[in-house]
């Protein structure tokens, strides 16, 4: 279980720049960057790209970087450019990377797996609709053939003995995942993604054991997730990525966010990383802070730690976030895109000295002096 968020600040440390513990691994903050499908693998394999995207972030400060989502299957990518961790080959590159974290940062680095299921094969997101994106033609599967907007594929509804076959998939994966040394593992359960959508009432509409009400959609993600668990070390967390809302009539609502966050914490889950939608092509609101509000009540009705996402950018936001006790963990995105430093910056704007390492130490000292 997490530490209070709160109860660590003191008057000379943020609440935002107090460490986290979970299970057997401490977050030396709050501050995450968000995993980020960065379609620069070859065949699933990661390279330097991921060496100096991952390492930067976790040198400019955040306290956990999560790895884009990996791909547990070959046909589970968004594109053919995506990361995979489906094979043995993924496992050595991808423990390049948590090397160089471990032994150049104080961060740590969690790996997001899943299966984009509906949303697979859609090629580079900056090219999609260019007519210049590279399809593959895999054969997508979801809980029911229904296709995620009227352009979109139909998918092929998965079978019962695949049904069964997938969570073999994600142990796998986990096991490769452990021996590449990664810290966390994050489930991918939102987004319209394959877990997601069955989830959703929007895209299951299966009439077995996997369909109906809430407890037989949550059946594969929960059996995914216990099998993870299983496999993946007692004193290594997993959190768990939902879309807490479909911002469409006849999807979930935050009631129902709150009930699947309780299932994933009663089967083991450490922390919910609380994002929203896109399981159709409606579009959340585009403004600032619009998910916290879910992230704190599943924290409060849940009972679990929570991370929250959604267009958080300032350093007073996050550290309001995580002192008010909304979230325990702030997870930015775009922000990180912008800027690999962003936590030592935000340290710098909420008035904390945090640390720099030593061959940037000179550099803490910038745009200090007087004009």
């Amino acid at each position: 279980m997490a530490t209070n968020p709160v109860s660590a600040a003191t008057p000379d440390i943020p609440a935002l720049f107090t460490p986290l513990t979970i299970r057997g691994l401490t977050l030396p903050n709050r501050v995450v960057m968000s995993p980020l499908c960065m379609y620069s693998a070859d065949d699933g394999v990661v390279s330097d790209w991921h060496v100096v995207h991952l390492g930067s972030r976790a040198m400019g400060g955040a306290g956990l970087v999560i790895a884009e989502m990996s791909a547990v299957h070959p046909n589970g990518r968004i594109s053919v450019k995506d990361a995979g961790i489906w094979d043995d080959k993924h496992t050595e590159p991808w423990k390049r990377v948590v090397d160089y974290v471990h032994a150049h940062t104080d961060g740590k680095i969690g790996m997001q797996l899943g299966h984009a299921g509906r949303k697979g094969d859609t090629g580079e997101s900056w090219k999609r609709g260019s007519g210049d994106e590279t399809i593959m033609g895999y054969d997508i599967i979801a809980p029911t053939a229904i296709p995620v907007s009227e352009r979109a594929r139909v998918p092929r509804e998965i079978t019962p003995d695949e049904i069964a076959a997938v969570p073999g998939w994600y142990v796998d994966a986990t096991k490769r995942a452990l021996e590449a040394d990664f810290d966390m593992l994050e489930f991918h359960c939102a987004h319209g993604y394959l877990m997601s959508s069955f989830i959703s009432p929007l895209s299951n509409r299966r009439t077995d054991d996997y369909g109906g009400g809430l407890e037989n959609r949550m059946r594969l993600p929960l059996e995914v997730f216990r099998a993870i668990r299983a496999v993946w070390p007692d004193e290594r967390p997993i959190s768990v990525r939902i879309s807490a809302v479909d911002w469409e009539e006849g999807g979930h609502e935050i009631e129902d966010a709150v009930a699947v966050s309780r299932l994933f914490h009663e089967a083991g889950a450490d922390l919910i990383d609380v994002s929203s939608g896109m399981v159709t092509n409606k579009r959340p609101p585009d403004s600032s802070l619009f998910q916290v509000p879910f992230a704190e009540q599943i924290r409060a009705e849940a009972g679990v730690p929570t991370m929250a996402v959604g267009n958080i950018e300032w350093a007073e936001q996050m550290n309001h976030i995580i002192e008010s006790g909304k979230a325990d963990l702030c997870v930015i995105g775009r922000g990180h895109m912008y800027d690999p430093y962003l936590a030592r910056h935000a340290a710098r704007e909420i008035g904390y000295d945090m640390p720099w390492p030593g061959q940037y130490s000179r550099g803490a000292k910038f745009r200090q002096l007087d004009r």
